[in-house]
């Protein structure tokens, strides 16, 4: 059954109160994050928006292998980040500058140097990164993102810039990569086109500019979500917004229109 999915706004500290149009947040509320309930013919993936005033933790997530190990069944998270609006010199950061071993990298956690072992990549709109599972990262102030991921909530913090949040050094030491970050999996996403962003193995993504071609469509056989990015997407003949996203049964049902263009994912 095709839908849009219901939406959850999460108040965070580090959220903003205002928000990048179709956006509003409620009077005196710091949204940080809309959540799109995954749907049940697609559990795998989760979408969300994230908007931030402030830097989010250093963090690392596990993969697949890892949370099975650590009995917490099959949680891995390999997510990607689609920037959307970005304040000027906003930043995002993804793996070190040089190798660290998990000693220098626990040392670094505990004494607040590991913000500045990162590197931090200034962004715009159109920026894209895709982030495996044991990526150390951070997302900088002052921007708004979609983030499409494994549906995992397992996050470990390694450093919170002081917050009284718990930290989670030894979990994270054993399963961060201390390394530079594969700039071949970063895109500069351009106005129009369609363009593959992620090519699995956890799921696909694909910035499409309408209308669909066929040869796309042999991609997705059967459920995908699609979120809009500009007006002129529907999914049987009903229209989806921009600020929405919403299942699909298979392909043939999406329409985009001529220069209209969407987001497409599935699992793999």
């Amino acid at each position: 059954m095709s839908m849009v999915l219901p939406t959850i706004s999460v108040e965070k500290p580090w959220g903003k109160d205002t928000l990048p149009a179709p956006f509003t947040a409620p009077e005196g509320q710091r949204i940080g994050e809309i959540w799109f309930e995954p749907p049940e013919a697609l559990p795998e993936l989760l979408v969300k928006y994230i908007f931030t005033s402030e830097k989010l933790s250093v963090q690392v997530h596990p993969d697949d292998d890892q949370s099975e190990a650590a009995g917490m069944g099959r949680q891995g998270k390999s997510e990607c980040w689609y920037v959307i609006d970005a304040e000027p010199g906003a930043t995002l950061g993804v793996g070190f500058a040089r190798d660290l071993d998990p000693e220098t990298m626990r040392a670094a956690s505990l004494d607040g140097s590991i913000e500045d072992l990162l590197v931090w990549h200034e962004v715009k709109a159109g920026d894209f990164f895709y982030i495996p599972a044991n990526t150390v990262h951070a997302i900088g102030a002052g921007v708004s993102l979609i983030e499409v991921q494994q549906n995992s909530d397992i996050t470990y913090r390694l450093y919170d810039y002081g917050r009284p949040r718990e930290l989670h050094l030894e979990e994270g030491m054993a399963v961060a990569r201390g390394e530079p970050y594969d700039m071949s999996l970063h895109r500069v996403v351009p106005e129009s086109g369609t363009l593959r962003l992620v090519e699995g193995p956890f799921f696909l993504l694909d910035r499409v500019e309408g209308p669909v071609e066929p040869a796309i469509g042999g991609d997705y056989p059967g459920a995908l979500l699609v979120i809009p990015r500009s007006e002129g997407v529907s999914i049987a003949g009903r229209p989806v917004a921009v600020g929405e996203c919403a299942l699909a049964d298979d392909i043939h049902c999406v329409e985009i229109a001529q220069d209209a263009t969407a987001l497409l994912t599935r699992a793999c």
